[in-house]
């Protein structure tokens, strides 16, 4: 029903596939109250583009008209969309005024009966001011009813909510128990509350609780999520799915949805906004419309605010950018930032859907920008994957210019007269060996300066780690002649230091594990540098071309060479992708591989690693980049895994 088609960390965008139609998401599903008709799903599709919309089955159950109508013609003619259509169960309508007789095998059963593309169980609502004990038992019996509903649902997608209160604990075992169910769709469910009255950080504690227990391969709804503020931080999270009626509700009290809050139409001159609605009118103009206009009206900017928002965090998805615009969004205002600073010390959750590395450069604006999951793996990776080079002296190097190697060229060439040396660059991500000035995030990054105080006291532990941990005898901070005099008196002799040598083995280790340069680099090796630049592009080893390595982000791409010795030497699951009997031709003759293809994988791989495809004999069958990690092979049904390079019985 889901596949995943571009990524940046665990914001996806994807595209749910229905009856009615592929729903791109990220997505808002306008709310429709069939009752009350703001604005009209031809409307909504034909104007607005929304591809789904969200409406409530148990107020069309409720009026007989609407009930027989639905029967007899499906819920879309009866609402004349010809989109997805969501059904609500009626949850909040259950919780507030009472059930009325209203099952949950009832409501499920007039979900499907009516054509509803996605229907929803009745769930039991569970507010933040409830007990552990009172959710808890609110949970077992959301489950049961899930239970029921997937054993009647038919060709119906069913969603599944996630409940537990305010307790990250329960979210995460409910979640994980409708994990094994037969669901669709997984929304997150008693948020209203908490959004409503600004609880951003246990927002974020909660939403992250549930990510921990479902399968990545089915979508998350943020139930009730409806302001386009949030969207890009509920995007970083995992939600794939907003809905809410506030566009419309927001337009009856004269309120206007942008990015950064909710405006009044009383306090309103000109609007900060370019949609067709603000380019035509002003606050003047808007307050002197007839009020059922002016409803209208409202209504439709906030439904142009929410899809301009939407655009903007897709593309920021596709170019790799959606932390940079989740770290703006939220400095908005002073408690969606609080929630921010909650993902950001949870951020080692995402690290394994984070990629390698992206089409855009990192920004660096304060301390926060350091928990983002690639500058942690980063910083891991240099401290338990590089080989220090077998130097007495380690020489660090303040930040300067990049590439450091060129910058620093004269600095190091003057070290080397005096000492045997290798060299180190004190940065943001803190300690850079200078050969992997090209790699990413090292040459990609943007800063600000000075860092702040947090930043500063992080980069100094770092330092003084890897001083203590490297296998120098002596580390120095580079201070021009007084450095030289000192080395000069205490070593008398120099050295050699390669950085193409240094930068083709460190570049291994760093991206393929401890030992790969052992492995890779066995025998005779050719380094080719470009004519123009003098960077390192291909490696060849006892005349075989075994890597290439990247321009935009210094990292290699692995030839089949290359992954033959590595297969050689490594045991499975390492580094594999391991697929079964149907997938396994396809794939030496390179073909991409599916996910519904995949039976294991390595668990340490991430999204954009490159990898070996291997059959249920550990055969290699193909060299390619992985799209998803292992918990997501595993999850996803639709789409692509590996994207496969070259495969066994290709030619080179």
């Amino acid at each position: 029903m889901f596949e995943m088609v571009d990524r940046d960390c665990t914001g996806r965008i994807g595209i749910i596939h229905t009856a009615h139609g592929k729903v791109r998401t990220p997505a808002l599903l306008p709310v429709v109250n069939p009752h009350r008709l703001t604005l009209s799903p031809e409307e909504l599709r034909g104007t607005f583009g929304f591809d789904a919309l969200i409406t409530n089955s148990y107020i069309i159950s409720k009026d007989e008209f609407l009930r027989q109508r639905a029967l007899d013609e499906g819920v879309h003619a009866l609402l004349g969309f010809e989109g997805a259509v969501m059904t609500d169960s009626g949850t909040f309508q259950a919780h507030v005024y009472g059930r009325e007789g209203t099952t949950n095998e009832d409501i499920v059963s007039f979900q499907r009966d009516i054509g509803v593309d996605i229907g929803t169980a009745l769930d039991v609502f569970t507010e933040p001011t409830h007990g552990p004990d009172r959710a808890r038992e609110a949970m077992e019996e959301t489950l049961r009813r899930i239970g029921e509903a997937a054993s009647i649902k038919g060709d119906m997608a069913l969603a599944g909510t996630v409940q537990g209160g305010v307790y990250p604990a329960m979210r995460e075992e409910m979640a994980a128990r409708l994990a094994a169910m037969d669901v669709d769709v997984h929304p997150v469910g008693g948020v209203v509350p908490l959004l409503e009255s600004y609880r951003f950080r246990d927002l974020v504690r909660l939403v992250l609780a549930a990510k921990r227990g479902l399968p990545p391969g089915r979508p998350v709804h943020l139930f009730g999520a409806g302001h386009p503020m949030v969207f890009a931080l509920g995007a970083l999270l995992g939600c794939d799915l907003f809905d809410s009626s506030s566009y419309a509700k927001y337009a009856v009290d004269g309120r206007l949805m942008y990015v950064d809050g909710t405006r009044h139409l009383a306090d309103l001159g000109e609007s900060p906004c370019g949609c067709p609605v603000c380019r035509e009118h002003d606050g003047d103009s808007l307050r002197a419309l007839p009020d059922e206009e002016r409803e209208r009206v409202l209504a439709s900017h906030n439904l142009w605010a929410c899809q301009d928002e939407l655009r903007t965090v897709r593309a920021a998805i596709k170019e790799g950018t959606l932390w940079d615009l989740v770290d703006r969004r939220c400095r908005a205002h002073p408690l969606l930032f609080e929630g921010y600073r909650e993902l950001c010390a949870q951020a080692g959750q995402l690290e394994p859907y984070e990629s390698t590395s992206k089409p855009s450069p990192l920004h660096y604006t304060d301390h926060l920008s350091m928990r983002r999951p690639i500058v942690m793996r980063y910083a891991r990776r240099v401290f338990s994957r590089y080989a220090s080079p077998d130097k007495r002296v380690m020489v660090g190097f303040e930040e300067g210019g990049r590439p450091y190697a060129r910058h620093y060229a004269d600095a190091m060439r003057r070290v080397l007269e005096v000492a045997d040396a290798q060299f180190m660059v004190k940065t943001v991500l803190g300690p850079v060996p200078i050969e992997l000035d090209e790699y990413y995030p090292v040459a990609q990054t943007v800063e600000a300066a000075p860092w702040d105080g947090e930043t500063v006291r992080r980069v100094n532990n770092m330092m003084e780690h890897a001083s203590h941990n490297l296998r120098n005898a002596l580390a120095i901070m580079w201070d021009g002649d007084e450095t030289l005099d000192m080395l000069r008196m205490m070593e008398g002799r120099g050295g050699a230091f390669d950085v193409s040598v240094a930068r083709a083995r460190a570049t291994a280790d760093m991206q393929f594990g401890t030992g790969a340069a052992d492995v890779l680099l066995d025998g005779e090796v050719a380094l080719v540098t470009s004519k123009r630049t003098g960077k390192l592009r291909n490696v060849l080893v006892d005349g075989e071309h075994v890597l290439s390595m990247r321009a935009q982000d210094g990292m290699y791409t692995l030839k089949l060479p290359g992954a033959r010795r590595l297969h050689a030497a490594w045991d499975s699951p390492r580094l594999r992708v391991i697929v079964d009997e149907d997938a396994a031709p396809f794939a030496r003759e390179g073909k991409s591989v599916f996910a519904r293809f995949v039976v294991d994988a390595d668990p340490e791989l991430r999204p954009g690693d490159e990898v070996l495809v291997v059959d249920g004999g550990d055969a290699l069958l193909a060299v390619g980049r992985a799209l998803l990690n292992r918990r997501e092979m595993l999850s996803f049904k639709m789409g692509v895994a590996v994207k496969v390079r070259s495969g066994t019985s290709q030619q080179g």
